[in-house]
C-alpha cells in the first residue's frame, strides 16, 4: 500500500510541474500581448504627440512672424513722429526713386565671376538710415544688414550717435544730382575744389571714425564727372575708406577712376525698393539672390520703409541659397 501511494504522488507532481510550466507560457504570452499593446499605443500616442507639436511650432511660428510684422509697423511708425520732431518731413524717403533722377534707370555693372569660398555672397545695404526707429526696425530682424547712415545735419542731428553704437556701418554721402530738388545739406559739388571735398571726408571721418565704406546718396551729376570722382577717390583713399557706387546713373566715372587708381570697383546690383510695393521688393531680393549665385557676389541697396523692411523678414528662407554677409565680409 505504501508504493501505491508514492505513485500516486510522483503522478501528481509531474501534474502540477505541466500546469506551472503552461500556466508560465500562458503568462509570457499574455505579457508580450500587453506589452505589445502598450509599445504600439505609446509609439502611436508618439507619432499623434510629434504631429500635433509639429502643427503647433506652425501656428507658432506664423504667429510669431505676424508678430514680428506688427512690430516693424510699430517701430517704423515712429520714423514720422522722430523726423516732425525736427521739423524735416520732406527727408521721409519711401523708396529708391529719389535717388534717381535720369529717365534711363541705371543697370548693373557688367562683371565677371568672383570666386569665394563657399555659397555665393550677398550684401544688402540700407540707405538713409538717420533715427532710432529704423535701427531698431533693421536689427530686429536679425540680418547681417550693413547700414548707411547720412551725415548729421539740422534735420538729423542724432545719425553719428546712432552709427557710433553700432561695430559696422557705412556713410550714405550726399552727392550732386542732375535734377534732384530735395538737395540733402553739405552735398558734394562737381564745382568743389579738391581741398573742400578733402575737408567734408576729413569730416565725416571725424563723425564717423569707424567708417571703412562710403556709397553715394543721389549723385547723377557728381559720379558721371571724372574730374570730380578723381578728387573724392584720392580723398577718401587718404583716410583709407573704400567707395561702393549706388549706380544713380548709367554713365557713372566710377569704375574708370577705380581702375586708374588700382582699386576694386564695387557697385549696387539691385535696387530694392525702386517701388515700393512689397511684391516688387520680394521680387527684387530673388533677382539679387540670382546675381549673387550667377556672379559668386552681388550688392542689393534698400531703404528702411515698412515694405522693404517686411519684405526681408518674410524673404529669410530664400537667403538659405547665400550666405547673407556684411560689405566687408564680401571679398
Amino acid at each position: 500500500m505504501a508504493k501505491r501511494k508514492r505513485k500516486v504522488t510522483k503522478k501528481s507532481s509531474n501534474k502540477l510541474i505541466y500546469i506551472a510550466i503552461s500556466l508560465a507560457l500562458i503568462a509570457t504570452i499574455l505579457i508580450s500581448l500587453i506589452g505589445g499593446y502598450y509599445v504600439g499605443y505609446n509609439d502611436a500616442e508618439y507619432e499623434v504627440s510629434k504631429h500635433e507639436r509639429q502643427k503647433l511650432e506652425k501656428v507658432s511660428a506664423t504667429k510669431k512672424e505676424r508678430k514680428l510684422n506688427t512690430r516693424l509697423k510699430d517701430v517704423l511708425k515712429k520714423d514720422k513722429k522722430e523726423v516732425l520732431k525736427t521739423q524735416a518731413k520732406k527727408f521721409i524717403q519711401v523708396n529708391s526713386s529719389h535717388e534717381i533722377d535720369v529717365a534711363t534707370f541705371p543697370k548693373a555693372p557688367k562683371r565677371g565671376v568672383t570666386k569665394v569660398s563657399g555659397k555665393p555672397k550677398l550684401a544688402i545695404i540700407i540707405d538713409d538710415v538717420s533715427v532710432a526707429s529704423q535701427v531698431n526696425a533693421i536689427k530686429s530682424l536679425n540680418l547681417p544688414i550693413t547700414m548707411s547712415f547720412l551725415p548729421p545735419s539740422p534735420n538729423r542731428p542724432n545719425s553719428a550717435k546712432l552709427a557710433a553704437k553700432e561695430k559696422f556701418y557705412m556713410v550714405h554721402l550726399p552727392m550732386e544730382a542732375i535734377s534732384f530738388t530735395k538737395e540733402e545739406p553739405f552735398t558734394l559739388r562737381v564745382s568743389d575744389s579738391q581741398y573742400m571735398i578733402q575737408q567734408r571726408i576729413r569730416k565725416i571721418k571725424k563723425l564717423f571714425p569707424k567708417v571703412k565704406y562710403i556709397n553715394n546718396h543721389t549723385g547723377s551729376k557728381f559720379t558721371s564727372n571724372e574730374i570730380a570722382v578723381n578728387k573724392l577717390i584720392y580723398a577718401l583713399k587718404k583716410q583709407n575708406i573704400s567707395f561702393i557706387d549706388s549706380r544713380t546713373i548709367g554713365s557713372t566715372k566710377v569704375p574708370k577712376v577705380m581702375k586708374n587708381y588700382g582699386m576694386r570697383y564695387m557697385a549696387r546690383d539691385v535696387f530694392l525698393d525702386h517701388k515700393m510695393d512689397k511684391a516688387y521688393v520680394k521680387k527684387a531680393i530673388k533677382k539679387a539672390i540670382r546675381i549673387a549665385k550667377s556672379h559668386g557676389t552681388a550688392i542689393a541697396i534698400g531703404h528702411p520703409h515698412v515694405n522693404t523692411i517686411m519684405a526681408l523678414n518674410e524673404s529669410k528662407k530664400l537667403f538659405k541659397d547665400v550666405d547673407l554677409v556684411f560689405v566687408y565680409q564680401l571679398y
